[in-house]
């Protein structure tokens, strides 16, 4: 969907459609239950009862809301991802709402998601783990809302290529999978090997791949962003080299 629309899906709330706030509520309780167990000893060694219990009702209300384990699953790893992709889409909405260019739209969308991972580091490791298993029953589903999230993404970068942004020579389905793929392994190193560092200063340093200043003789700045050819004079940062203690922050 393009950003253009000012249109959107917005996150969802873990209500299925057609199901009212409440059972919404035990979906969302549930949800998070069960990521936490999984993620914490394995699909196989979690169990029905722990979910029940961890989430604090009766192991029937698992099965009324879901017809076993693996649909559970499925349904969390759909509803976290369509979490992302809202979250995705209204970052990148909101900066063009107020008159930012596209490639601002690509910056606010990696601090999105960057959020989204700090907020929900249980169910980014599970993601990340499922992207290697090609054997699971729901394999068709993960595709399915990856391609949902990458939507996204791609939407944007067509849009900049229209405008002149960026080139029309752009791959944009594979930079769209570059960085999704940039924002989910930076975060993952992030939290699991240097959880000192903020998000801020995380996401300084993608926007500086993004913007291209990380090359560059000393006193100057590429102009070319990572998947383009097209970065505007007013995006050159004077001063140090590129990615040095003067070059300016991302948001």
């Amino acid at each position: 969907m393009s950003t253009r629309s000012g249109k959107g899906g917005g996150a969802g709330d873990g209500a299925a459609p057609g199901l009212g706030p409440r059972r919404g509520a035990t979906r969302r309780k549930l949800f998070e239950a069960a990521v936490t167990l999984i993620a914490e000893q394995g699909f196989s060694a979690t169990t029905v009862d722990e979910i029940a219990d961890r989430a604090g009702v009766a192991k029937g209300t698992v099965y009324y809301n879901f017809t076993s384990k693996n649909v559970l699953y499925e349904e969390l790893l759909r509803d976290g991802i369509d979490l992302l992709a809202g979250s995705l889409r209204q970052a990148a909405e909101a900066t063009v709402a107020r008159g930012g260019t596209r490639v601002d739209a690509l910056d606010a969308m990696i601090r999105a998601g960057l959020d989204f991972i700090a907020r929900s580091p249980a169910l980014t490791q599970l993601y990340a783990a499922e992207l290697w298993r090609t054997n699971r029953s729901w394999r068709a589903t993960l595709t399915s809302v990856r391609g949902r999230a990458l939507t996204v993404v791609e939407s944007v970068l067509r849009d900049a290529v229209d405008d002149g942004e960026l080139t029309d020579e752009l791959d944009i389905p594979l930079t769209a999978s570059a960085l999704f793929g940039m924002v989910l392994v930076a975060a993952l190193d992030w939290q699991s090997f240097q959880p000192h560092r903020s998000v801020e200063d995380v996401h300084a340093s993608l926007s500086r791949l993004l913007q291209g200043r990380v090359s560059g003789p000393p006193g100057s700045v590429a102009r070319r962003g990572v998947a383009t050819g097209h970065m505007a004079p007013d995006r050159v940062a004077p001063g140090p080299a590129a990615g040095g203690a003067g070059a300016p922050a991302g948001r």
